[in-house]
């Protein structure tokens, strides 16, 4: 009798500790949420404030009365955003077809086939990830200089379509497939190109869909690139669109518009990683599993 007292007293006091542990740690996620998320609150109610409501503001509200939908207006009227929205849009799909093109047959390359040399190259290729983004920088920028591909989609594109670091993901995810269907689809007489668009990439689908939204996320918040490259307003995407707004749209001093444009710009990324997330969630988990 004792001893089933003790038991039950051992199952509570376990019990309580698990829901206390459960409520802290939820009380952290919490906390964390509110933080990530604020600035996204903040961005939204400070574009849908009045200009002179917002300069009114000695202290910050954390809520509006009268919300406007005025600042949007201005934000596609003050500067051609929908023309950067368009070339933003040719920019990301061309860049992240291009991109799978390159890379998934790289991956099935160092993962499946076997030929003279593979584990040095793919060493040298690791090896180009030390190398510092702004010297590769300076060297694209010379080289589609010479080219007179600068103020050109060729010249936005082209030094993007390939990633070290995506060829190592998709390869570390291709040798995870056993063996066994390899060789049973080579006696079958399936060729290497349909055994990886058949087998191979059906398997690897949450990779790859991983790969395609990070790929789109980095084209769509591309910054520098386009900056160095492009001075012609016909090519501006909207990472750059962005500080034309500033420059030469309402200035400096219209925050609530300028936040308009940035809620604008930020939707597609947004409604993009709520329709995958678990994709990216089931991808990113398969990229750090082996075996």
């Amino acid at each position: 009798m004792n001893r089933n007292t003790d038991y039950i007293r051992i199952e509570r006091k376990n019990k309580t500790k698990n829901i206390a542990f459960k409520v802290v740690i939820y009380l952290l996620l919490a906390f964390w949420a509110f933080v990530v998320l604020f600035p996204f609150y903040w961005m939204i109610l400070t574009s849908l404030k009045s200009y002179s409501a917002y300069n009114s503001e000695y202290i910050p509200k954390l809520f509006t009365t009268s919300p406007t939908i005025q600042n949007y207006i201005d934000a596609f009227t003050a500067v051609p955003l929908g023309k950067y929205f368009a070339n933003t849009l040719i920019f990301t799909v061309a860049t992240t077809a291009l991109m799978l093109v390159v890379i998934v047959p790289a991956a099935f390359a160092f993962a499946r086939l076997d030929f003279k040399g593979k584990n040095l190259v793919f060493t040298l290729f690791l090896a180009l990830m030390m190398i510092p983004s702004e010297l590769v920088i300076i060297t694209n920028y010379i080289t589609i200089t010479t080219l007179d591909l600068r103020n050109t989609f060729p010249g936005l594109i082209l030094p993007s379509v390939t990633s070290v670091f995506y060829i190592y993901l998709l390869k570390e995810n291709f040798e995870q497939i056993p063996d066994e269907l390899y060789y049973a689809a080579k006696v079958d007489g399936t060729s290497d190109f349909k055994y990886m668009m058949k087998v191979m990439l059906p398997i690897c689908a949450p990779t790859v869909v991983t790969v395609t939204i990070l790929k789109v996320i980095e084209c769509w918040n591309s910054y520098v690139w386009p900056r160095l490259v492009t001075d012609d307003a016909a090519y501006f995407l909207v990472s750059n669109g962005i500080q034309e707004i500033r420059e030469n749209g309402f200035g400096r001093e219209n925050i609530p518009a300028m936040m308009a444009a940035v809620v604008v710009i930020s939707v597609p990324l947004i409604v993009l990683f709520l329709i995958f997330r678990n994709k990216i969630m089931a991808g990113v988990a398969r990229g750090g599993m082996k075996g």
